[in-house]
Order: C-alpha cells, then sequence, then structure tokens
C-alpha cells in the first residue's frame, strides 16, 4: 500500500490529473515558465498568473538511486525513484519512480498513471520510441 498525498486545493491539480491520462505542471501565463512543485507565484517573474498545463509526458532520467529497504511495511523493493526533466523546460524535475528494471542516466521516459481511488501517480518508464 502506497502512502498517498493529500489532495490540497494548490496541488489537486497534479495528483489528478491521471484520470484523462494527461500529465499537467503548473505554468506562468506571463513569462512562459513552467515549475513544479506549484506555488501562488512564478519563480522567474513574480506573477500570479500561474495555472496548470498539459506537458507531453516526455522526459529524461536525469539521476536516480535503487533502492533495496522497504519504507514502509508492505512495499515491494527493489525501486527506482529518480529525477526526471521534462521535455518542456531544462531543469524542470519530477521526482517519482521510474518502472524499469535496467536504469541508466539520461534514458528516455514517458509517463504512464498509477490509480489509488481519487489520486493518480505519475510515473515514469522507458520511453519505447
Amino acid at each position: 500500500m502506497r502512502k498517498l498525498p493529500r489532495l490540497e486545493p494548490e496541488t489537486a491539480f497534479y495528483w489528478t490529473s491521471g484520470a484523462d491520462g494527461v500529465l499537467r505542471i503548473q505554468r506562468c501565463g506571463d513569462c512562459g515558465k513552467y515549475q513544479h512543485p506549484p506555488f501562488p507565484r512564478c519563480s522567474a517573474c513574480g506573477s500570479e498568473a500561474v495555472a496548470p498545463q498539459p506537458v507531453s509526458g516526455k522526459g529524461r532520467l536525469a539521476s536516480y538511486t535503487v533502492n533495496h529497504e522497504a519504507w514502509v511495511p508492505g512495499l515491494e523493493v527493489p525501486f527506482v525513484f529518480g529525477a526526471v526533466e521534462l521535455a518542456e523546460q531544462e531543469q524542470l524535475y519530477v521526482f517519482t519512480n521510474v518502472l524499469a528494471d535496467d536504469v541508466r542516466a539520461g534514458m528516455p521516459l514517458t509517463v504512464e498513471f498509477e490509480c489509488h481511488d481519487d489520486v493518480w501517480l505519475p510515473m515514469f518508464r522507458e520511453d519505447a520510441a
């Protein structure tokens, strides 16, 4: 059983985006910069015109760790936890599980979602394309 995030008003869009299979990341309507995690203002220009925007769900594995210890009872090990740099912008990272047996830095990834009630956890798998 996974420990699930609480659906807070500021972040609920991220945790429920998978319902339609689309990853969404907050983006500034004034300067166009994406930011994750979401904030009330743009970290680049300070604008309050920030809102969730669909992204491609593509990225690359920037860094990772293979965990061999279960952090909570019932967690299957080993598992890969990685920093995925999204294709939309340099240094735009999502930290999540990587669903692959053979991982390497730089490998292309694509998002898929794991549903738990009303939460859709974004995870990444090697992109076959």
